[in-house]
């Protein structure tokens, strides 16, 4: 039995980061899972924005069963959302509210992470019944944004996307981030074009670092 979305939920914040994996073709993404997965990083996003998403998402869904987390991104309608479900995501975000994905997910007991950006958004997605809200982009806000927002909203629950690096994952999880998305400086596309997955362990190890301090800072 596949796990729950409360599971699923806890999982994300346990591992406290998510791999945001956006490429021109998922024809490497099975190499690229394997190389986060020996650095330590379990949790993976792919975009639908990447050809051939739902198709890879299903064939690594299959091979990897529980010992990764995998989820669907840039998921923009309810339609969507149902197909990445049915491909295995046992998560979908998407950059902002679409409250008919919201209720897809949940109906087949999938976390369901919308995005927002100003105060108002990101409390209209979790008031639309989000598991988490995805922060995006969150580069320009920085964390203490995520630390003054839980100030008079201490309820919710984050995950800062799209500007978050190896160097500030650690400041942004301190600041009461749930879990973090990074992409481009974890599964950089120059690296997986010419191959060198062993670039992507690499950043995966510091990213995993990165979490296990943070969560030594807030011990």
């Amino acid at each position: 039995m596949a796990p729950s979305r409360v599971e699923t939920a806890r999982a994300l914040a346990e591992l406290g980061a998510v791999a945001v994996v956006r490429l021109e073709s998922a024809a490497k993404l099975r190499r690229v899972v394997d190389a986060l997965l020996e650095g330590g990083i379990r949790a993976v996003e792919v975009t639908m924005t990447t050809k051939g998403a739902l198709e890879a998402l299903a064939e690594q869904s299959a091979a990897f069963g529980e010992s990764v987390v995998l989820g669907a991104g840039s998921v923009l309608d309810a339609e969507t959302a149902r197909l990445a479900v049915a491909a295995g995501a046992r998560f979908v975000v998407g950059p902002t509210l679409c409250p008919g994905v919201v209720r897809v997910c949940h109906r087949y007991d999938v976390v369901s992470i919308p995005g927002g950006y100003t105060p108002t958004e990101i409390a209209a997605a979790w008031e639309s019944g989000a598991d988490l809200v995805k922060v995006f982009p969150a580069g320009g806000l920085g964390p203490s944004y995520l630390r003054e927002l839980r100030g008079p909203l201490p309820h919710l629950r984050l995950m800062p996307t799209g500007g978050v690096t190896l160097d500030n994952a650690a400041d942004f999880l301190a600041a009461g981030a749930v879990v973090v998305g990074v992409g481009g400086a974890l599964v950089e596309r120059s690296a997986v074009e010419r191959g060198d997955y062993a670039a992507i362990t690499e950043r995966a190890r510091r990213l995993a670092a990165s979490v296990r301090e943070a969560r030594a800072r807030a011990a």
